[in-house]
């Protein structure tokens, strides 16, 4: 818990204080590749972490992910260059990417499947202080004394979390996978799926940087490789029917990206409009990122007393519109005529369906893949997750990178990258039933 509690208070302030970052070094068109990097980095962690959960346990690989978690934490926070902080915030999700499988596994070596929604539910109610004094914070610090302690002043407190966190997995047990006993096979296997988060992670970043690029042959050319890397990689790092959405849970798995990209096309920007084309100080603007995260918890906290008589599958079903819905009212701010505090309201209809249905997919997962098997099956959710979250802000960046060098200001690219998240999770709703088996509910077996 306070583990998570400290993850989710460094990214709520990096989000709010980013565009005094970029005002100080420079390069906001690299603003949306600050956080791309992140969740790009996050795919390598998270692949090489749910070979090491089925190999060694859960404590191995949170340490080395904690450590590279506090590394980046000391390039961002040193950066003299808005280069270097993409660089940092690189290295952070590598090593942040071992958070989510270590604890997705967790909770389902210890507890019954019917605590697992409260468990889910507890962990979102660790976004809930930070989502409520955190972002405020975070621009307060930022504007008043310096963006730099935003990143500097967690490390104490990351190290006292770390030091907890380890000694309570100590006493989870390990689940032996069939036919991953020789040290070479799982060698290999893990060599394998690092490979190929690699080619995932160059895929997306291929992508987005095609997207950035003014000449349209080499847009196209690099935006077509970085999308065929990416779809190969994930293919091959995901359960089999995942890209054909497959009934059960490897539609989960995709679905969750779907979730992400629509959701992070707008969060990762609701800062930049408020800051820069509404006027707003970086402790105000942080009301709204304040306003999603207390609705996210509320949305969680009522899934968790509901779960198992509606079902994961029709939260997902209902929480998809109403992400729509909260986005689409967030789009009302870049009309002057209307005022910014609509935001607020707004942008918290959508971390309500944030709450509603972005646990399911885990409690899905948890539900029909193998034990043994855990480890890779919640690294796919994850891999899913972190992607899908790269490319909606990598390509909302994009857009608001094109309408700043058109001289037209932030606010004409974020306008499509709204709009394009209330798409996408429009198309997560009309894809929903997928999740539903046809028939009796069988398991689908996981990757090998």
């Amino acid at each position: 818990m306070f583990t998570i509690t400290l993850v989710a208070a460094e990214a709520l302030a990096v989000t709010t204080a980013m565009p005094i970052v970029a005002r100080d070094l420079g390069g906001l068109e690299l603003y949306g590749w600050v956080f791309s990097a992140f969740f790009l980095g996050s795919l390598i962690g998270i692949t090489i972490v749910g070979g090491l959960i089925d190999e060694r346990g859960v404590l191995f690989p949170f340490v080395i992910g904690l450590v590279l978690f506090t590394i980046g934490l000391l390039v961002c926070g040193l950066a003299t260059s808005m280069p270097m902080v993409v660089v940092g915030r690189f290295i952070q999700g590598v090593g942040g990417g071992a958070v989510p499988p270590v604890a997705y596994v967790a909770i389902g070596r210890s507890l019954p499947e019917h605590l697992r929604p409260r468990m889910f539910a507890t962990l979102s109610g660790a976004w809930v202080v930070p989502g409520l004094v955190g972002p405020a914070i975070a621009g307060l610090v930022a504007e008043t004394w310096h963006w730099r302690a935003v990143f500097l002043g967690l490390l104490p407190l990351i190290a006292i979390a770390g030091i907890m966190a380890t000694r309570a997995m100590r006493t989870i047990p390990k689940v032996a996978a069939p036919g991953r006993d020789e040290p070479v096979v799982a060698r290999r296997d893990r060599g394998r799926r690092l490979s190929l988060a690699i080619a995932a992670a160059v895929g997306g970043g291929l992508l987005t940087t095609g997207l950035l690029l003014t000449e349209p042959v080499a847009l196209v050319v690099a935006s077509v490789a970085g999308i065929a890397i990416t779809g190969f990689a994930f293919h091959r790092l995901t359960p089999p029917g995942t890209l054909r959405l497959a009934p059960g849970y490897p539609t989960a798995v995709l679905l969750r990206g779907v979730l992400t990209f629509a959701f992070f096309c707008v969060e990762a920007n609701i800062t930049l409009l408020l800051q820069e084309v509404r006027g707003w100080s970086a402790f105000a603007a942080g009301v709204a990122l304040s306003a999603a995260t207390i609705s996210w918890s509320i949305g969680s906290w009522y899934q968790s007393r509901h779960s198992l008589r509606i079902g994961p599958e029709r939260f997902v079903r209902i929480g998809f519109p109403v992400v729509a819905v909260g986005m689409a009212g967030t789009a009302l701010v870049l009309v002057s005529a209307v005022p910014g505090w609509v935001a607020v309201p707004s942008f918290a209809i959508a971390g309500l369906g944030m709450g509603l249905a972005y646990s399911q997919f885990a409690i899905i997962v948890l539900r029909d893949a193998p034990p043994e098997s855990h480890g890779a099956a919640t690294a796919a959710i994850s891999l899913s997750d972190a992607l899908g979250t790269a490319l909606g802000t990598g390509i909302a960046g994009a857009f608001i990178a094109a309408a700043v060098r058109a001289g037209a200001g932030p606010g004409p690219g974020l306008g499509a990258a709204i709009a394009l998240g209330v798409a996408v999770a429009l198309l997560g709703f009309a894809l929903a039933p997928r999740l539903w088996h046809r028939g009796t509910s069988v398991p689908v077996p996981a990757p090998a």
